[in-house]
């Protein structure tokens, strides 16, 4: 897939870059997060558009790295994120506050992105009523063109904002849209969790035989489907496997070769959907199946299905938990909310955290719009790079909170870093001992990512190799 392009949100502290941000961001990114306040920590978000996918930085998400000293520090900071802006971006937005007009920060940020030659969109941000949109023309000095009055935080003046801005990115061919190698997604699961099901009533079609009895669906099948959003349209495969059962069940020959087929189909799949049933919970065959899909590096989505069947036993404790809680009994307070419940499901699948939990209903059709979009968002967590120096600045932000661990007197050190692979994510790090980079580190430095810039669904493969000397 090309490079689908790069906005980055650039300007001096508190005139609203993150508002603006999480006003972009957020739309898509609540497809996989049902908790509030999930972008306030990122820096970067692959982002949607009227069908158009752009990945969106807010650059003051980055701070200084250790050793850097300024008599202002903030000064020193703010024209540090637009270097790194000016080196990825395919355009800027440069937020001001139009309450307090244009301050020296101000112009010096824009003298940067003068000399920049890149395309820069002036954001008088905070303009919630029309005497405050009026005052955008105060920053006509400044010498950019293209000027708009945006409340962020009442989400007014952002349509012509984006209309604008997608203009400045690459264009698009249908090889971006994966017309020629389709997106691949094996639904694997145990027997009769609904996988079959789930491919019916996405693909409105009888193409998978669909029976209650377990192992039915005997040979891997592929079922070609399309999904289709907003004017974009994205080719994929569906791979329905047999379920997964336990070693000592597999009774005779071609049971055995449908199990092997169902890990032949995790080998050869972009992303892996984990089917889970509702009303059984999880067992130990799922996190079995968990297992083998994070040993091979998959990207995952979680489909709790049958909701449909466990509702209604979810609402009685509701009605109970409140009855309870009115009459002044104690006790432990049962799950009551899907966030909750994802939160459930993803704490037993520890490993597979970073996958997003999707609670459907193939038969009632209950949540099957968000598992599209789910599907559409995860890949393009997997079709993200990031670029080196706003990789290096997060990590070097990382390694500064905790530092890296040491042995024997010899503590680990990073020289640099870089994204060599995507589908899983995988980044290269230069270090000079690679033995020291403990797996505690290797957890503590992925979270920090994930924060950073979310790659929800995906692995993320860090690799440490030492730095070559000059001289070798």
């Amino acid at each position: 897939m090309n490079n689908p392009g790069l906005i980055a949100i650039v300007g001096r502290p508190n005139v609203g870059k993150s508002a603006l941000f999480n006003r972009i961001a957020r739309r898509r990114i609540a497809i996989v997060h049902d908790m509030p306040g999930v972008t306030r920590d990122r820096v970067s978000a692959e982002v949607e558009w009227q069908g158009r996918p752009f990945t969106l930085v807010d650059t003051g998400g980055i701070g200084l790295v250790p050793g850097e000293k300024s008599d202002d520090v903030i000064a020193t900071s703010t024209v540090d994120q637009v270097n790194i802006a000016i080196d990825a971006a395919d355009v800027i937005l440069l937020v001001v506050d139009v309450h307090e007009g244009i301050v020296p920060l101000d112009q010096e940020v824009a003298q940067h992105l003068h000399r920049s030659g890149k395309p820069v969109q002036l954001i008088a941000n905070k303009a919630d009523n029309a005497p405050d949109a009026e005052s955008v023309t105060d920053f006509a000095s400044l010498g950019f063109e293209e000027m708009f009055p945006v409340s962020a935080l009442h989400d007014r003046g952002i349509i012509p904002v984006m209309e604008a801005a997608l203009k400045h990115l690459p264009k698009t061919t249908n090889r971006d849209l994966r017309t020629e190698n389709p997106l691949k997604l094996a639904i694997v699961g145990r027997p009769n969790v609904g996988k079959s099901s789930l491919i019916n009533a996405l693909t409105q079609s009888d193409r998978v035989i669909v029976s209650d009895i377990p192992g039915t669906t005997r040979d891997a099948v592929d079922v070609p489907f399309t999904i289709e959003t907003d004017g974009r349209q994205q080719p994929g495969l569906l791979i329905d496997t047999a379920g997964l059962r336990k070693k000592r069940r597999v009774k005779d020959s071609l049971e055995y070769f449908s199990v092997t087929r169902t890990r032949d189909a995790i080998d050869r799949c972009d992303i892996a959907v984990l089917v889970l049933d509702a009303t059984t919970g999880i067992l130990e065959q799922d996190k079995k199946i968990a297992d083998l899909i994070t040993r091979r590096n998959r990207a995952c989505i979680l489909v709790v299905n049958k909701w449909d069947l466990a509702e209604p036993k979810v609402k009685q404790t509701r009605r109970e938990h409140r009855a309870n809680t009115r009459k002044g009994k104690k006790g432990n307070r049962p799950l009551l909310t899907l966030a909750e419940f994802g939160q459930w499901v993803q704490g037993e699948l520890f490993f597979l955290d970073y996958a997003p939990a999707i609670f459907t209903s193939a038969t009632e059709g209950f949540h099957l719009d968000r598992f599209l979009e789910a599907i559409r968002y995860v890949d393009d967590q997997l079709q993200q790079r990031i670029p080196t120096p706003l990789l290096n600045r997060t990590l070097a932000d990382a390694i500064d909170h905790r530092q890296p661990p040491s042995k024997s007197g010899k503590r680990l050190k990073f020289y640099y870093a870089t994204q060599v692979a995507q589908s899983p994510p995988t980044i290269l790090l230069f270090v000079n001992t690679p033995e020291l980079f403990s797996a505690q580190y290797q957890k503590y430095l992925g979270d920090q990512l994930r924060k950073a810039f979310g790659y929800e669904g995906c692995p993320l493969v860090l690799k440490a190799r030492p730095r070559r000397r000059e001289n070798e």
